[in-house]
């Protein structure tokens, strides 16, 4: 039995076991690790009712905690939201397995053959708020790439992450490998956050997974390196060279399809030559759609709010989104450049060149054209799911999937070859 209240010891019998799991983990097969993603899937569908009976208590727990909708949300889960998740390790399971791959390979006039390959990172602690699926989508993508983890989610969600966690590990013994290759912390105590973020003795990199609080907190404390995004200031740009239909559509859902989600639209700038017209006509529609409009000038219409300044860089996380008219391309990227967070920044537009300036002048982690930011996710890049999306410069950067929970070494072959 686990002693729960020393925290310390806890902490470091996990890191131990996660550590040996993680020497075993790499040179596990790479079939092994898609039998265990496989067999972990059957084991959620298997276990919907009892997933979505533990969801029940940490709705209720959520309640009494006042959680806002966009949080009860991001902590709900359904019958459609269960098969997703066991969608989500099928689709990682039958990915091409990162382990190994050659990145490039080269002779050298000494007579050496060098190979680049991919290798696990180790060990990779997970710490989320809320959303209970980050734990199948976490463990997944750890598992996939080599790795083992330590997952610690919130206190909200953590009777549903239980029984997930159950699943992932059903799916490691059924296929032999080691069940601690992916752990949950078993406490809410938050001291094991603490703990978790100085283990650098057995922990390689964090992911932090929720709010501004929670991700300032891991990258103020962490001694081990951090993959993460403070926020997802999501801006949208509207030039004047724009399909009216396209902009309508896309807008709309950008902003009203999951609002409490990292890539939803958070700003709205539109380019003065069509800001009276097609600008107000996006307004009134979000105005519709239920959205609180914040918006300055122009796009100031009939049942807006005056923008101030805090409106500037502000993540709602809720139907609230910000609105201004911009002078000119040139003014909407100064704007992005001075309040984004090098998340997510779209442009709407029919002119390449325009385009191909906010590509080019911008360096968010991900920009996109004619696109909704909801696209923002690992799974609809194609990675089958995400950790998490990065926003930093160092390795991974934009969703983050198996490839990128992967570092690389250097395989070196001679024939009795030596240095002159």
């Amino acid at each position: 039995m686990k002693d729960l209240d020393n925290i310390p010891a806890l902490m470091a019998d996990i890191g131990s076991r996660a550590k040996t799991a993680a020497q075993d983990l790499s040179f596990a097969g790479a079939e092994a690790r898609k039998t265990a993603l496989l067999n972990a899937a059957d084991a959620v569908l298997a276990k919907t009712d009892e997933i979505l009976a533990a969801n029940a208590l940490d709705l209720e727990y959520g309640r009494e905690k006042g959680l806002s909708a966009a949080m009860m949300d991001r902590l709900m889960l359904d019958e459609a939201r269960v098969a997703g998740m066991a969608a989500g390790l099928r689709a990682v399971a039958e990915q091409a397995d990162p382990v190994g791959e050659v990145l490039a390979e080269w002779d050298m006039p000494s007579g050496l053959h060098i190979r680049r390959v991919r290798t696990p990172l180790g060990v990779i602690g997970v710490i989320y708020e809320s959303r209970p699926n980050v734990t199948a989508d976490a463990g997944a993508l750890c598992l996939k790439s080599g790795n083992a983890v330590i997952l610690r989610g919130g206190s909200e969600s953590f009777h549903s992450s239980s029984v997930i966690h159950a699943c992932l590990v059903e799916g490691l013994r059924s296929a032999g490998l080691p069940e601690d290759a992916i752990q949950l912390v078993p406490t809410r105590d938050r001291a094991a956050v603490s703990e978790l973020l100085t283990m650098a003795d057995y922990v390689d990199v964090i992911v932090p997974r929720g709010g501004k609080g929670l991700v300032g907190l891991v990258q103020r404390e962490a001694r081990v390196p951090v993959f993460a995004h403070l926020e997802g200031i999501v801006h949208i740009y509207v030039d004047k060279d724009v399909d009216p239909r396209k902009a309508l559509d896309v807008m709309l859902n950008a902003k009203t399809r999951r609002t409490g989600i990292c890539g939803a639209a958070e700003c709205l700038l539109v380019h003065r030559d069509v800001a009276e017209t097609l600008g107000a006509d996006l307004v009134r529609a979000l105005l519709e759609n239920g959205v609180e409009v914040r918006a300055e000038g122009i796009l100031a219409v009939e049942g807006t709010v005056p923008a101030g300044s805090e409106d500037w860089g502000k993540e709602y996380l809720d139907s609230i989104i910000a609105a201004k008219p911009v002078d000119s391309i040139d003014d909407a990227i100064a704007h992005i450049r001075t309040y984004g967070s090098n998340h997510t920044d779209c442009i709407l537009t029919e002119d390449d060149e325009a385009a191909a300036r906010f590509f080019e002048r911008l360096d968010s982690a991900i920009l996109m054209r004619n696109a909704s930011t909801q696209f923002a996710d690992g799974g609809e890049f194609g990675m089958g799911a995400e950790i998490g999306i990065a926003t930093g410069k160092m390795h991974a950067r934009g969703p983050v999937g198996a490839a990128q929970l992967t570092s690389f070494k250097y395989l070196v072959d001679g024939d009795g070859t030596t240095r002159s």
